[in-house]
């Protein structure tokens, strides 16, 4: 991997993982295309920057993580399912990462739903914002176990959840942002764990290429978090689904075309 492939890496991590389109698939569609997906360090390299996306959370709604102890103990109380689900069904969860196939059918699936329901999601459009109970933030959590499927997006999962249980779309979105900070930073740390443990060792340019990766999916994040509040609020989320079909349709394409394709 070369400073060009990180930097453009970067920029698709930091636009799609808060996004319901599943960042997963459009890994495997990037580093598939520049030829470097069954690249080991490549692996590394996707699960590692996911630090810099976190932060860009952090740093965009730092008061909100200064509120008060009950916020910590909602987000905790909404990451309990996916830990639970994620130790019990982490065998048949690593079997599913094997299978492309299976993204790109989530993917068109999560699509054709969120056209089908788009019209329903809209009557939260107008809603105010209601309190975040507990026994509410814990239904989101088991709408984001869902996500453990490849292809289906942890925030398309969330944001759903979030609307099914009366929040505004705005509100589910945002309480989707929160809830990846510890989903996603224990993942991460799971993985980079293992990799580890398996012996990787790390180059300078390796540490460069690290570096380059984490700040430019910070700073791309920081921009896609803001347009996307932007867009739902007005737009809703009917266009995603387009896109997912798309996506899906275009990692099926170059799946029978026999171009290596591999889950990161």
């Amino acid at each position: 991997m070369n400073i060009f492939q990180a930097i453009i890496i970067a920029i698709v991590e930091g636009l799609t993982e808060f996004l319901p389109v599943s960042s997963t698939g459009h890994m495997i569609i990037t580093t598939s295309i520049m030829g470097i997906s069954a690249n080991k360090f490549t692996k590394l390299f996707t699960i590692a920057i996911q630090f810099g996306t976190i932060l860009s959370v952090l740093v965009l709604y730092w008061k909100r993580f200064f509120q008060s102890i009950n916020f910590y103990l909602k987000l905790f109380v909404g990451f309990i399912p996916a830990a639970i689900f994620g130790v019990l069904l982490s065998d048949w969860i690593d079997s599913l990462l094997e299978n492309v196939i299976v993204v790109a059918i989530m993917l068109l699936v999560g699509g054709v739903i969120f056209i089908l329901i788009d019209k329903w999601l809209s009557r939260a459009e107008d809603k105010q914002d209601e309190e975040l109970s507990f026994i509410k933030v814990l239904k989101i959590g088991f709408f984001q176990c869902i996500a453990m499927i490849p292809g289906v997006s942890r925030s398309a999962a969330t944001i759903i959840g979030g609307v099914s249980q009366g929040l505004s779309k705005k509100q589910a979105a945002e309480f989707s942002f929160f809830l990846a900070v510890p989903t996603m930073f224990a993942a991460t740390c799971k993985k980079m764990l293992d990799y580890y443990q398996e012996g990787t060792v790390l180059s300078s340019n390796d540490w460069l290429l690290l570096g380059i990766g984490n700040l430019v999916g910070f700073v791309v994040a920081i921009i896609a978090i803001k347009s996307f509040i932007n867009f739902i609020t007005k737009n809703g989320f009917k266009v995603f689904g387009y896109y997912r079909i798309i996506i899906g349709a275009l990692i099926l394409i170059l799946y029978f075309m026999g171009i290596e394709l591999s889950i990161l």
